[in-house]
């Protein structure tokens, strides 16, 4: 079976949600204040400058089709960045953000006091298994991001796509492109925090993906915008 040609991700820009979990993070209290359900949270104004800045490398990439979580803020990334370019839009929902189920709206500092028997759990099975209440570990996410992009590579041999999904996405993206253990993702995911709007891409080269960039914000500074680094998964459990 013929393979995709080129493959990137985009994490969403900055969401109004990111600003009021940074923010209640840094003042040390255990639970963030967003009153819209986790899928409803909207682009911020920067998210929205951020978001058009990634339209100039998609003119130049040329991608077959984007597919798009179902987020407002993905959706909303995706339509600003699409504008103008005749590039079809896909929605599907196994691009969501991992959902944290009792964790929801707790920072790092409330998960401890108000759930220190989960803090527990978390720290001894580690991030790629621990599976909060009512939530999904990174395993889990990891099934339904394979499912998506067997069908991808059906549907589009030798093609070039674009994802534009959450920062956990990012990163279970590059485990699956790139063939690492679970040691190597850690030690990634331990170093790094995925930019809002940042790209990461591989290319097809004698027969493998190949990585291209991985969290690239260079088109941000070229087009005058500042990136942004919320982090967004496990140890900092924010949306």
């Amino acid at each position: 079976m013929e393979q995709l040609q080129w493959l990137a991700v985009v994490r969403h820009g900055q969401s109004t949600g990111n600003v009021t979990a940074q923010d209640a993070e840094t003042a040390g209290i255990e639970e963030i204040d967003i009153p819209e359900r986790d899928a409803d949270v909207p682009l911020s104004d920067l998210g929205r400058e951020q978001a058009k800045a990634v339209g100039a490398v998609l003119a130049e990439a040329s991608p077959q089709v984007v597919v798009v979580s179902p987020y407002l803020r993905t959706r909303q990334t995706a339509e600003l960045a699409l504008a103008g370019l005749d590039v079809p839009m896909v929605v599907d929902e196994r691009l969501r953000d991992r959902e944290l189920g009792v964790l929801d709206l707790l920072t790092a500092y409330g998960v401890q006091q108000r759930l220190p028997g989960e803090a527990a759990r978390r720290a001894r099975h580690g991030k790629f298994y621990y599976r909060p209440p009512g939530g999904e570990s990174w395993a889990d996410v990891l099934l339904r991001l394979r499912a998506l992009l067997r069908e991808l590579r059906e549907d589009h041999p030798g093609g070039r796509v674009v994802l534009v999904a959450h920062e956990a996405v990012v990163l279970l993206v590059r485990y699956l492109a790139e063939g690492l253990s679970e040691a190597e993702l850690m030690e990634i995911a331990h170093r790094t925090t995925v930019a809002n709007c940042s790209i990461s891409s591989w290319r097809r080269e004698d027969g493998e993906l190949r990585p291209e960039l991985f969290n690239s914000v260079d088109h941000l500074h070229a087009e005058g915008t500042a990136p942004t680094r919320q982090e967004d998964v496990d140890d900092e459990p924010v949306r």
